[in-house]
């Protein structure tokens, strides 16, 4: 028995149009993270004042890009004793960037 009628399937979950970055927010981001290392590596005798830049950094970066969870890894990150040598907020910024644009998988 045939029908003319369509099937109509509701969608699971409506996308949200996808929000990049502009380019001015990128090298915001990147030049705050780049100063914080920089500066981080200067104070890493100065555990409290280093604290506090990193501080300031992730509210800087909360400002500029938006809530994001790698923010917090990298708080959590640079409050590691001798993580400050490492370029932490810069490569947040990097996998901010380059994990926006994966999609998490629908789902079932």
């Amino acid at each position: 028995m045939e029908t003319d009628k369509p099937i109509v399937l509701p969608s699971a979950e409506v996308a949200a149009p996808f929000k990049r970055h502009s380019r001015t927010q990128i090298l915001l981001a990147f030049g705050v993270a780049a100063v914080s290392d920089v500066l981080s590596i200067a104070l890493t005798f100065a555990p409290p004042v280093e604290w506090a830049l990193d501080l300031a950094t992730a509210a800087a970066l909360f400002f500029i890009l938006g809530r994001r969870g790698p923010l917090l890894i990298g708080l959590v990150t640079e409050a590691i004793p001798g993580m400050g040598i490492y370029p932490v907020w810069v490569l947040v910024v990097l996998s901010i960037l380059v994990y926006d644009k994966v999609k998490r998988p629908a789902k079932a």
